[in-house]
This record gives structure tokens, sequence and C-alpha cells, in this order.
């Protein structure tokens, strides 16, 4: 016997719509040409939501704690940097284990010196984990994403403050 207009179980659907399998093979209505969408996953638990970022934090103070109790000052404990190392010229990341160990011990002044662009970093990193977490907290999802705009400016700073602080003008900036 054929199924009758109310589909094969008997059971009328809406209007126009017809019963065709979704990807698991059960049968749902379709509208518009598409499947009627599944109900969102339930939220997950603040625990789940809050790992990510305590994770990330706690790999970051690790790490302060590291270069804060081994001091980069004393020769032999990190390695040096190659590029200094080979041409003379200091990178961006030049001073950036001496001005995280100045930060690590309160030193604002002693980690400006060693890295400015290094404790500008610190800073935007604690406002974009203070961010993280708020949104974790209520449930939002952290999405970071950086505009071509946003990425040649940050590209040009960096460039700039290498070029500035490799030329006498500059030597404030310099390790």
């Amino acid at each position: 016997m054929a199924p009758g207009p109310g589909g094969p179980h008997g059971v009328p659907g809406p209007q126009g719509a017809a019963a065709r399998p979704d990807a698991a093979g059960v049968p749902g209505p379709v509208r518009h040409g598409g499947p009627v969408p599944a109900a969102p996953p339930p939220p997950r638990s603040l625990v789940r939501r809050l790992s990510p970022p305590v994770a990330a934090l706690a790999g970051v103070v690790a790490a302060f704690a590291y270069v804060g109790t081994v001091d980069p000052n004393e020769p032999g404990h990190y390695p040096v940097c190659p590029l200094l190392r080979f041409t003379g010229v200091y990178c961006p990341g030049c001073g950036g284990l001496r001005s995280a160990h100045a930060f690590a011990h309160g030193d604002l002044a002693t980690a400006l010196g060693a890295n400015a662009l290094a404790v500008v970093g610190y800073g935007i990193f604690a406002v974009v984990m203070a961010v993280w977490l708020v949104r974790a907290v209520r449930g939002v999802p952290m999405r970071l994403a950086v505009s071509t705009f946003w990425s040649w400016g940050i590209g040009a700073v960096i460039v700039l403050f290498t070029l500035v602080r490799n030329l006498p003008f500059g030597s404030a900036l310099a390790p």
C-alpha cells in the first residue's frame, strides 16, 4: 500500500514539506529546500568554559615566575639572540627577558628600558586575558580576529621600533 498525503506513517506534515532523511538517516520535515536546524547544544559548564583562559594564564604566569627566578642578566642561563650575536643589530625581542625579569620584580622603569615594546605587549595581553575571562564566565565565545589593516599597523610599529632602536638617536630604546 502506498503512503497517503499524510506521509508514510499517516501523520500529516506541514503543508508543502516532504519527509526527507537527514545526515543521521532520520526522516524530518524539509522547508525551503533545507532541513530544519537542530536544537543548539546545551551550554558548557563554567569549569569547561574557564579552563582554556585559566590554562593560558597559568602558562604565562609560570613563564614569568621562571624568568623572575632565573636572572637573564647573569650570563649562561639563556641563549644569546642570534641576530645580535652575528650582526650586532637589536631585534624587536632583544631585551625581552630582562624586561620580563624586571616586570616580574615590579621594576617598571627598568622593564621599559630593556624593551618598551614588550611592556606594551604585557598590557595588551592583560586586557585580552581580562576580556577572555569575563566572556568565558558569561558563556560568550572569544573570537580574536585582527583585520588586515591592524596586522599591517602592528607590523609597521614593530619594524619602526626595530629601526629606531638601532639608530643613534634611538639609543634609549636599545636594551
